[in-house]
């Protein structure tokens, strides 16, 4: 049975991410899918819309055939680790042929000759990166600059190296490259265009497709019935479900009052210990917090942003506090180590004939009762399900403890 991988967060699922499940199968010609999924918490530091139970719901009913949890340790990260965490745990399972993932660009042209000069040449990168970085840039942009200048291009091919680079799906597709090559995988890429909305289109265009981020301010704006042109019917189903129950949608002022309770009660010494707070970030959290016109999460970040510092940076700053994600335990040297199982959300009949496979060929514990694992990861998979479900405006014991007492959801 041919395998096709593909790495989301469908936050929420939308007509963009349809169109991209059935190109991954027709180019790749794979009779299944397996989805590695975000969970609670997002690439961009950002609380999903709704929990990863619902959105597991939403792939299977879109036809995926096994949805697997992107561990938290991997999954509020940058674009190195994120792509890295997600692509280990494709290999990991011994089923998956072949890696689909959306890009502006289209073609793999550019992408996978840089790819194999970056995963063999990382001091160099690096050293590009944090030299840029001093310079005072994003990191995005430095990123792009320092790969185009380990790449050894002229100055006329690395402006438009970088340029492609700037677009946050050919950034987040070279990684996916990077880390098959680090990991020496036989798993085989393809690419597929990105149509009409691209990733932070913040309003709708013409048609039936909008990005998630479009999505999700029609939602916040106008409600849920605003966004069904651009939405499967049973995503729509799903989140009204999910919105009548109140656990959807989800933001970051769900979990002000926790965040704003760490950062008011801890010292500047202790906040340092958490990922991502860098160059005394712990000290400007100090003083900027008695300075806010209101005490929100959003002013806290417009607070907190430079241009050396980007939203997205801050928000999976706050991630991490929130979590109590300590540097120790999540630095390059263990990431590196990757995944340390593979964590079952939801599968159907053919994701059922996958996991039977997966006896034989996963490479690391298949996880269906997360009971039967003691792993530091999973901890913390387990810790961040239970405050995200801690946000729900009347949530009791039965929610703060799904991740144990749920079995991986089935169609």
């Amino acid at each position: 049975m041919k395998t096709v991988g593909i790495v989301v967060e469908y936050n929420p699922l939308h007509n963009g991410h349809e169109l991209h499940f059935h190109k991954s199968k027709k180019i790749t010609r794979a009779d299944a899918v397996v989805a590695v999924m975000s969970g609670p918490f997002l690439q961009r530091g950002e609380p999903a819309i709704a929990s990863k139970r619902a959105r597991t719901e939403m792939a299977l009913a879109m036809g995926v055939d096994l949805v697997l949890e992107l561990p938290v340790t991997y999954a509020v990260q940058p674009a190195e680790w994120f792509a890295y965490g997600a692509v280990a745990t494709l290999h990991a399972t011994g089923v998956v042929d072949c890696l689909s993932f959306g890009s502006e660009s289209g073609t793999l042209e550019q992408l996978l000759p840089l790819s194999r000069i970056l995963a063999r040449e990382p001091d160099r990168l690096r050293a590009e990166l944090d030299e840029r970085l001093a310079e005072g840039l994003s990191f995005p942009s430095a990123y792009g600059a320092a790969a185009a200048a380990a790449f050894g291009v002229s100055e006329e091919d690395a402006a438009g190296l970088r340029e492609l680079l700037t677009k946050p799906n050919n950034s987040l597709g070279l990684h996916y490259l990077i880390a098959l090559h680090r990991l020496g995988s036989s798993i085989e890429p393809f690419t597929i265009s990105r149509e009409s909305a691209q990733y932070h289109d913040p309003e709708p265009g013409t048609g039936s497709i909008a990005s998630a981020t479009a999505v999700r301010r029609i939602i916040a704006n106008q409600g849920i019935e605003a966004a069904a042109p651009y939405i499967p019917e049973y995503t729509l189903r799903i989140l009204e479900r999910e919105i009548r129950s109140g656990r959807a949608p989800m933001n970051w002022d769900r979990f002000r009052q926790p965040l704003f309770q760490t950062l008011l009660t801890s010292p500047p010494a202790q906040l340092a210990q958490c990922l991502e707070v860098t160059e005394g970030l712990e000290y400007r959290i100090r003083r900027m917090l008695p300075k806010l016109d209101n005490s929100s999460v959003d002013a806290l970040l417009d607070s907190l942003k430079t241009k050396r510092y980007t939203r997205t940076k801050l928000q999976r700053m706050l991630v991490h506090i929130m979590l109590n994600h300590q540097k120790a335990g999540m630095n390059p040297g263990e990431l590196v180590r990757g995944p340390g199982y593979i964590r079952v959300l939801g599968f159907n009949e053919t994701g059922k004939k996958l996991l039977r496979t997966m006896r034989k060929t996963a490479s690391l514990p298949v996880v269906i009762k997360p009971a039967a694992l003691d792993h530091p990861q999973l901890t913390r998979d387990l810790q961040a399900a239970a405050v995200y479900a801690n946000a729900y405006p009347n949530a009791d014991a039965r929610d703060l403890y799904h991740d144990y007492r749920l079995p991986p959801l089935t169609l």
